[in-house]
């Protein structure tokens, strides 16, 4: 895993683990209001929970961003080193989307999870 994380470039994975983090804590903090019954008390609950899918849906973004900065530096090292073996490009591919992988699963953790404390407000609200 730590594999990974140092392949995918430090800077792009620790800005997304950083986002991944920062989508637990509002999640947390959604889960314990709903689970005190103070998300009651608040005005557009519903819509600050979409929140979470704001920060999911930035963290794609992101993982996006890495992997054109990424592919954008290596096609200009392949210009300048002109004949390239196609086993060194597809390497080079298969490393510039590993960004893009982990900001679409963390995308897809904040839709689930949006959904589930969705699903769960809409049903203690009732």
């Amino acid at each position: 895993m730590a594999d990974l994380f140092y392949m995918g470039g430090p800077l792009f994975m620790g800005i997304l683990t950083f986002l991944l983090v920062v989508l637990l804590a509002v999640s947390v903090y959604f889960f314990i209001s709903i689970a005190s019954g103070k998300a009651d008390e608040k005005q557009n609950f519903r819509h600050r929970l979409t929140y979470i899918k704001g920060v999911g849906l930035f963290t794609m973004v992101t993982g996006i961003l890495g992997q054109l900065i990424g592919l954008l530096e290596a096609f200009k090292a392949i210009e300048a080193a002109g004949d390239i073996s196609p086993a060194i490009l597809a390497g080079g591919l298969k490393v510039s989307m590993i960004t893009t992988l982990y900001g679409i699963f963390i995308y897809l953790f904040s839709i689930v999870v949006w959904f589930l404390l969705d699903l769960w407000y809409h049903k203690k609200s009732e």
